[in-house]
């Protein structure tokens, strides 16, 4: 119960508006085999338990690390064509677009697993390429890349707010009102989001941080299970006043 999970005065418990049913993943990191498992989730709960609309959303962090991003953006663009999806950018998805742009971004790229996503696009890049490399290696990938997944990368929302619920990739700065968030505090933040106690104005649902268990705190939810490592990619369900997870 919401009420056990916090030590502070009650309040109402946050909810989705009536008739709307919420999933949430986030962080899938490459791994398109969990991706489509947690999808097969979600359709056996819905064919069980039908309702009036029902929103997936994802919160970004699609590629990097795990061996298969382009099949997650190809499971993901067809999601789409038949369910009502909300798909967020996460902090990964800007060295997509970067990369593509200057290649000098590599270094910092495959830090953070993007050899893994150039692979999975048919690029196979040395770990200390020269810069004359970095330039061919941005070519190949730009001629690799879909126009239906260019698309797919550009039409990414920062955040996304459903009832009493703000979801974004890695949190939110404290003190600062939702609506006047930046989009790098909404893709990258960590410990001031992560240490701070206080109230928002909604309950902040986000990833970008992996925990072994989904964490549920008075303030916000994260769902970032470390699939890659783990292979845990965790389903959140929001209905009415309810909290829980496929």
């Amino acid at each position: 119960m919401w009420s056990v999970l916090s030590t502070r005065p009650k309040r109402p418990r946050p909810t989705v508006p009536e008739g709307i049913r919420v999933y949430a993943i986030a962080d899938v990191h490459g791994c398109a085999d969990l991706l489509d498992r947690a999808f097969a989730r979600i359709d056996a709960d819905i064919g069980c338990r039908p309702t009036s609309e029902v929103i997936e959303v994802f919160l970004g962090d699609y590629v990097d690390r795990g061996p298969n991003s382009r099949e997650v953006v190809d499971l993901l663009i067809a999601r789409r064509r038949y369910r009502t999806t909300v798909c967020l950018g996460g902090n990964h998805e800007t060295y997509v677009s970067e990369f593509l742009r200057n290649p000098d971004v590599f270094d910092d790229w495959k830090q953070y697993g993007g050899l893994a996503t150039l692979r999975s696009y048919g690029v196979s890049a040395p770990m200390n390429p020269s810069p004359a490399e970095r330039a061919e290696l941005s070519l190949a990938f730009d001629w690799r890349v879909p126009s239906t997944h260019r698309q797919f990368f550009s039409s990414l929302q920062p955040s996304f707010t459903c009832g009493d619920y703000f979801f974004a990739h890695a949190g939110v700065r404290p003190g600062v009102a939702l609506a006047d968030q930046s989009v790098d505090d909404l893709l990258w933040i960590r410990k001031e989001f992560l240490f701070h106690d206080g109230d928002y104005e909604k309950i902040i649902v986000h990833g970008h941080t992996p925990v072994r268990e989904p964490e549920i705190r008075p303030n916000r939810i994260n769902i970032d299970t470390g699939a890659y490592v783990s292979g845990q990619l965790t389903c959140l369900l929001l209905e009415g006043d309810q909290i829980k997870f496929l």
